[in-house]
Formats: structure tokens, sequence, C-alpha cells
């Protein structure tokens, strides 16, 4: 049997999960706030976009490059589990910027068609968010009678919207729509949506996307779809998902890019597949003109993806073994040269929220992300016994336009001390308190954002 790997050993790729406070829940939309925000305008070209500054003082920090054994292991790897021994914790403050232009481009066509562009893309402290990959770097065509096709690089609806404006209102964006089996970013995607439609007294929408994902795959070829429908009449607002990625990165991210099974095609015969999926409907209803109450409901599926050895350190020029990505994993028995089975697992996922304005510039808001435990048959603890609660209280303010500030309490309950549950792409994913240090902790947080 291949030994399970113990100090040098990780994997070669692990998409990025950072501890993200609730306060960084962002616009993923043109503009980040309500309200007038002036666009630069020259010719058929416009710029918008958004900055953002967040810092936030949480109860308990344990950085992972120093609490962590293996501090460049993803979670789903058994070695990443240990922390340092005798390693000091306590209360810490983080902080986070954020870039995004979007520049737009709109042409008239014979016969009311209309000819668009768009390109973003997002700097979080200084750096590219997620590196080789766009926001936005696509083309449509559109007409009011048949509706629009895109293609190209894209935000799915199901984490754009999830984020912006609905958790992002009630202080949760990234615990409700950063989670779950869903993916946020696509690379090489198709799109039609609908035209307008008057159903039962409300306006209709519904859209079909498909991606392609990344090339040079013919065992696992990698493809995505989405459905997403959107109802509004009078003051209700729904918004229904579905969403199935096949051989795209097993994670439980929805904010991931997708692309393909693992970042290196030459290992294509040596992997099995993997999918996931969600269905996501969310709510919102002004009760009257001041008071909007939210509520979401997302149903996870994986399939689970097997860990498999790959290339010895002794092969590789990068001087370290490499593992595929996998997915709920029993790292109990060795099945035969370094294979370890990857099971399948459910789980449900809720978010409530309410936002109350108090003046036409003052608004408090609160929300509530329950993220529960999973169904699956896996018989070794990989976080699916386990539960997370995230609550938000906060205040925003809009001085003038385009700006706002910002300020949210918030904390955290988990069901247990341990690993994550599932649905989280990491330990100290949202809050920055780490499941396995501590059951529960607490942040405050402060912020601005300027939109233009």
């Amino acid at each position: 049997m291949h030994p399970l790997p113990r100090s040098k050993y990780r994997n070669a790729k692990v998409l990025r999960a950072r501890a993200l406070a609730p306060a960084c829940g962002l616009a993923a939309a043109l503009l980040a706030m309500p309200g007038p925000a002036s666009a630069i305008d020259f010719g058929p070209f416009s710029l918008t976009g958004f900055a953002k500054l967040d810092v936030t003082r949480i109860s308990s920090e344990c950085p992972l490059k120093d609490c962590q054994v293996e501090k460049f292991a993803g979670r789903e790897f058994l070695w990443s589990d240990p922390l340092v021994q005798g390693v000091g914790y306590g209360a810490g403050t983080t902080h986070v910027t954020l870039f995004q232009p979007y520049l737009g481009a709109k042409f008239d066509l014979p016969r009311g068609f209309k000819l668009s562009g768009l390109l973003s893309q997002r700097w979080r402290d200084g750096k590219e968010d997620f590196k080789d990959f766009w926001y936005d770097k696509s083309i449509g065509i559109g007409h009011e009678d048949y509706g629009r096709l895109t293609v190209g690089a894209m935000q799915t609806r199901a984490w754009s919207m999830a984020d912006y404006p609905f958790g992002s209102d009630i202080g949760v964006g990234d615990p409700w729509a950063s989670s779950g089996a869903g993916y946020g970013l696509l690379t090489r995607a198709v799109r039609y949506t609908s035209r307008l439609f008057d159903v039962a007294e409300g306006d209709l929408v519904i859209e079909a996307t498909y991606d392609f994902g990344k090339s040079g795959w013919k065992r696992n070829k990698p493809r995505f779809w989405e459905l997403w429908g959107q109802y509004r009449r009078g003051d209700l607002g729904l918004d229904l998902m579905l969403q199935e990625g096949k051989n795209g990165p097993p994670v439980a991210f929805g904010h991931a890019p997708f692309s393909s099974l693992f970042f290196d095609a030459r290992f294509d015969k040596d992997l099995g597949g993997s999918s996931q999926s969600i269905a996501m409907i969310m709510a919102r209803y002004k009760l009257d003109a001041k008071l909007e109450l939210s509520a979401g409901l997302r149903a996870n599926r994986w399939s689970g993806a097997y860990a498999k050895f790959l290339q010895s350190k002794v092969d590789n020029p990068g001087g370290f073994d490499i593992w595929n990505n996998p997915f709920n994993v029993d790292w109990r028995q060795d099945l035969g040269g370094g294979v370890y089975k990857g099971h399948a697992a459910k789980s449900i996922d809720v978010v409530l929220g309410a936002r109350y304005r108090i003046t036409d510039k003052l608004a408090a808001y609160t929300g509530m992300v329950h993220l529960g435990k999973a169904s699956t048959d896996n018989p070794s603890e990989r976080g699916q016994s386990n539960s997370a609660t995230f609550n938000t209280v906060g205040l925003s303010y809009d001085p003038s336009p385009g700006l706002r500030l910002n300020g949210v309490v918030g904390m955290v309950n988990y069901g247990q001390r341990g690993l994550a549950p599932l649905s989280m792409p990491g330990h100290q994913a949202f809050s920055g308190i780490d499941s396995r240090v501590e059951k529960r902790g607490n942040w405050f947080g402060v912020g601005a954002t300027f939109t233009f």
C-alpha cells in the first residue's frame, strides 16, 4: 500500500478558499450599492466599478500559516487536519481591499438589435482574485423581442445574485454565496436570456447557460449548465437557480471558477469523474416602504471524488508529491496504489434576513446563514457531522452618491469543535475563526465602498 503523506507532502494545486470576514460581501453587478453613481462614458464605451476596504476585529485568530501543520494542504486531505501544538491564538485584526472595474460597450444594429461587450476583473489586496480567470470577458447580441445571447467568460447567477444584492444587503454575502456545491465563474460559456414575459400579473425572465470548461480533456470532459428563473410581482421577488457541474474541480466553494477536474490534463486517463449540483430558491419581500424580508434555501449534492496519488516528488521537478483534487474521502483504507474512495454527500443550507431603512441614507440589517450537516456513507469524519450558523447585525450609511459606509457585528456557532461543515471551503472560511480551535466566535467590522 502507498503510505499516507506526512510533512513534505502536499497537493499540487489548491483552489483559493481564504477566510473572509462577513463584512466583505461584495457587489457582483455593475454597481455595488443603490443610489446614483456616475459612470465614465466615452462614445459607445462606459466604465463603472467599485473599490472597497474592510477592517475586521475577530475574537480568535489562528492563521493557517502558523496554526496548520501542513499549511499548503486543502481541507480535503487528511494531513491538513492537524494543528501545530503550542501555537498561541487570540483576538486579531484582518483587512481586505478590493477593486473591480467594468468596461462595457454598446452598439446599435439594424432591425432593433444591439451588440454589447463587457470586460471585468477583480483585484484582492493588489492581486488577481483568481489567477488566470476573468470575472467577465464576453460579447452579446440582444433584441427586446427575442432575448439575448452572450458568449465568453462570465459570472454564474447562483453566486453573483446570492452575493449581491441578496446576501450583501443583510451582511451574509460570503457565507451564503460562497458556500455550497455551486460554482461562481465561467470561462467558455454560452448564455441565452429570454425577453421579459408577463405572467400572472408579474414579470418573468428565464435563462440557460452552458460552459465547456477547460479544453484538452478527452476522458473527463468538463461540462456545466445552469438554469435561472426570476419572477417579480409587486413587492415580491423570487429567484430559482438549478446548477450542475460535471468534471469540474470538486469543491464546496460557491465562488469557485468552473474549469476542469484537475489543473493538468496529462493525468486525464488516471482520474475518475466527479460531479456536483445545487438547487436554490431565494425570495425578497417588501413588507412596507421601509422593511424588506429575505429568505433562501439551497440543496447541495456532491458525487464525491476519489483521492489518487499521481506522481512522486522524485519524478516531479517541483519536488513534491502530486495528488488529484479529492472530495469527502475515506482515508482509512488504501484501495491499492495510493487510491482512496470518495463518497457522495448531500446537505441543506438556509438563509434568513431583514433590512430596515431608517432614513433615506441610513439602514439597519440582520442576517443568518445556517450550513447544515451532510448525509453521506463515508465512515471517516470529514466534517459531515458538523454545522455552522452565522449571524450578523449591522448599519449602512450613504453619505453621498456612490459612497457607502458600513459597520457590522457578527458571530459564528459551530455544531461542534472539529472539521468544518462539508458546505464550507475551509475551516476558517467567512469569519477567520477556525472550527478546529473554537466552537464559537464573534467579530466587529467597519468598511467603505465607493462605486463609480
